[in-house]
């Protein structure tokens, strides 16, 4: 890694830090002499737990709170990550998903879902140019954005406006910042649905490569794309090649 991709003592939020795929981003970054910041909006003590582990191997951590679905939590979002320096990278991690179809979505069905999957993300973005340092962002997308899931419509809806920010940003906000996205496929069973060893195989759908994807492949291509000095504008498929597919994989 030459010296403009070096991690080492550089500040980077992680949304969504505490659990899954963004507990696996966080502890890479940190084995790479990141700061992490993790944020949390409920699971402080899975925060405060990861932060003790990357502490214990000699890393350093910080937690930050808010719910990331309001103005006035991605404010304190900010302020607290600000509080003790300014930030290298922001990685756009926490989102909800719910399946619900586009004649069963009302209004609030879409307000709840681009709140933290859309609005949150462009507040930090915008948090982050605000500093006026050079950095990277990178956001949290889905293999969904190729294809069309009638299924999870507010959801779906909500990723691909996420993915035209981050080309948008891209331009906008260049040269101080570069701004990608990485749109994982299927990765880990929903919540309360770990324990179902085979639920991937039964649920996860076909994939031009035999290999399941995994939380560290995630990490992967954020870790690639934190220290790509030349990549902006860019969206890296972490699915296998399941996006090729199209509908109904």
């Amino acid at each position: 890694m030459n010296e403009h991709m070096n991690l080492t003592n550089k500040r980077i939020l992680v949304t969504g830090g505490a659990v899954r795929i963004g507990r696996e981003i966080a502890t890479r970054l940190s084995k790479e002499g990141a700061d992490v910041v993790i944020h949390y909006r409920s699971h402080s003590d899975e925060a405060e737990e990861l932060a003790e582990i990357l502490r214990t191997s000699g890393g350093r951590a910080d937690t930050v709170s808010g719910d990331l679905s309001t103005e006035s939590g991605c404010e304190s979002v900010l302020e607290q990550a600000f509080d003790h320096g300014p930030l290298y990278g922001l990685v756009n991690n926490a989102a909800v998903f719910n399946r619900t179809s586009l004649a069963d979505s009302d209004r609030q069905a879409f307000i709840q879902e681009f709140g933290p999957n859309l609005f949150g993300p462009l507040a930090l973005m915008r948090g982050m140019a605000s500093q006026n340092l050079e950095g990277v962002i990178i956001n949290l997308l889905d293999r969904r954005i190729a294809a069309h899931d009638a299924g999870a419509a507010p959801y779906h809806l909500s990723k691909i406006a996420l993915a035209e920010a981050t080309r948008l940003a891209a331009i906008e906000f260049g040269p101080r910042l570069r701004v990608n996205g990485v749109a994982p496929g299927a990765i880990l069973p929903p919540p309360g649905r770990e324990h179902e060893r085979d639920y991937l195989q039964k649920h996860g759908g076909r994939a031009p490569l035999n290999h399941r994807c995994t939380p560290a492949d995630i990490a992967d291509a954020v870790l690639y794309l934190l220290t790509a000095p030349a990549v902006t504008g860019q969206i890296i498929f972490v699915d296998g090649g399941q996006h090729l597919l199209g509908n109904g994989v």
